[in-house]
């Protein structure tokens, strides 16, 4: 697992299979098709793709627009963890845009999770006392039999946290405002993958909204394909 820091903004789209669904991989090992991939994915107005599974499991944050499957309508906030064994056919009326990962949730025995991120209950983070500002947290996904522990986590402008020990490593994408560390200066829709024993110093001079991960990286993951 090597650190790497990926600018969505400075990504070209590509399409999908499916028509008028296009995607920027900001992380992809495997078959084209079918390896462990992390994507921004656009949905234009009236897209859809036909009904599929997800093997190893499926994460979804909606970013903008409505995205929608045979399940209901899920606005923006919306967040999804699909476990093995769930199907669907996606689909939006008036277009969305969606960070997703898939193939990196294996377990048949994992509960479906689906979260209104825009009515959760937020927490306030003491482990960020004395930051500058205030620092919230919404957990997302946490499971006594699996490892990842998924958070939102909300910085306030003039946040500057002490240095972070990130034991397990951790992947960070920031879903709106700016980011800044030792690495630059990061825009949303920036991603990050800091490497197990990585130590991070997070600050914002806006404002900042983060999807973490912690936890159950596979050990091989250090291939990205650009956005191919």
């Amino acid at each position: 697992m090597q650190n790497q820091v990926i600018h969505a903004g400075s990504m070209s789209w590509q399409n999908s299979p499916a028509g008028g669904v296009r995607r920027k991989r900001l992380f992809h090992s495997g078959a084209a098709e079918g390896g462990v991939v992390t994507s921004i994915v656009e949905y234009a107005a009236g897209s859809s793709f036909p009904e599929h599974g997800h093997p190893e499991g499926e994460e979804i944050l909606v970013l903008d627009g409505t995205f929608s499957d045979e399940r209901g309508d899920f606005a923006r906030g919306s967040y999804f963890l699909n476990p093995e064994g769930f199907r669907h056919a996606p689909y939006s009326r008036r277009g969305c845009t969606i960070f997703v990962k898939l193939r990196q949730y294996a377990g048949t025995d994992r509960e479906r999770v689906c979260v209104d991120t825009t009515r959760g209950d937020w927490l306030s983070a003491p482990w960020a006392a004395g930051a500058g500002g205030p620092v919230r947290s919404l957990p997302l996904y946490h499971s006594p039999r699996y490892p990842e522990h998924v958070q939102l986590l909300e910085l306030a402008p003039g946040t500057r946290l002490a240095p972070l020990a990130l034991a397990e490593g951790a992947e960070i994408f920031i879903v709106s405002g700016e980011l800044e560390d030792d690495r630059g200066v990061h825009p949303a829709h920036t991603w990050l993958l800091l490497p197990p024993g990585s130590a991070h110093s997070p600050r914002c001079t806006t404002s900042a909204l983060l999807y973490v991960r912690q936890g159950g990286f596979p050990a091989d993951r250090q291939s990205t394909d650009g956005g191919r």
